[in-house]
């Protein structure tokens, strides 16, 4: 199936341009797509099987000069669906503890419910027509965002079910770097390895990196194309 068959299957209230006057500048940046970074903590690998543990969600914005930034970020710590496989090393890497008394994690279809509400929102105000999945190794939050949607059986998903943008890709291409903490220092980006492995803040630093990379490009006039 092609690409163009998911563009033009959205035109829910929440998925329309803003009303009255053009768009704003980001509606034309990447097609009519809006970039939000998605960050998921997980019981392992297999997104079909493992549980996904925690996810947030970074909107991105763009200012009167075209450049881009951060703009809201949404978190969730989440409980593992039934019968999910939790490996323990994958506990030990992220150290994530599920019996913490404050982890307070909530249902998959709750946190999913919510992001993608959020999402929504930022997609209409953007003028754009769907979001598009923006993560580090992006391929491996995508499918574990698409087994969860599955799962939960959401009808309302406003990320493209493939397309994505993968700051690892970009990374290596801008500053030769493909690991996150390398690729953020690389581009002037504090990066704090003890806070790593958390949704939120992988979320944040990858958003980061993606600004910074997509502006970087704008500066040597690699857009709007001439």
């Amino acid at each position: 199936m092609s690409e163009f068959d998911f563009d033009s299957d959205h035109d829910s209230a929440d998925n329309m341009p803003v009303s009255g006057g053009p768009k704003p500048p980001i509606a034309y940046r990447f097609r009519g797509f809006l970039p939000v970074v998605v960050d998921v903590e997980t019981g392992g690998f297999n997104a079909a099987t493992d549980a996904l543990l925690e996810i947030a969600a970074t909107t991105i914005s763009m200012d009167e000069d075209g450049m881009i930034y951060p703009d809201q970020t949404h978190f969730f710590r989440v409980e593992p669906f039934a019968g999910a496989n939790i490996e323990p090393a994958a506990l030990e890497f992220t150290g994530i503890k599920l019996d913490h008394p404050l982890r307070m994690a909530v249902s998959e279809e709750h946190a999913l419910t919510e992001i993608f509400r959020h999402v929504r929102k930022a997609v209409k105000s953007a003028g754009c027509k769907r979001a598009v999945l923006v993560g580090h190794n992006a391929f491996f939050d995508l499918g574990f965002l698409n087994a969860a949607v599955e799962r939960t059986q959401i009808k309302r998903n406003p990320f493209h079910p493939f397309s994505c943008f993968d700051t690892a890709t970009l990374g290596g291409l801008a500053y030769g770097q493909t690991v996150l903490a390398k690729a953020c220092s690389a581009a002037g980006i504090e990066f704090d390895g003890r806070e790593a492995h958390s949704a939120r803040y992988d979320t944040e630093k990858t958003a980061d990196l993606f600004c910074s990379i997509v502006n970087r490009w704008r500066e040597m006039g690699g857009w709007p194309p001439v």
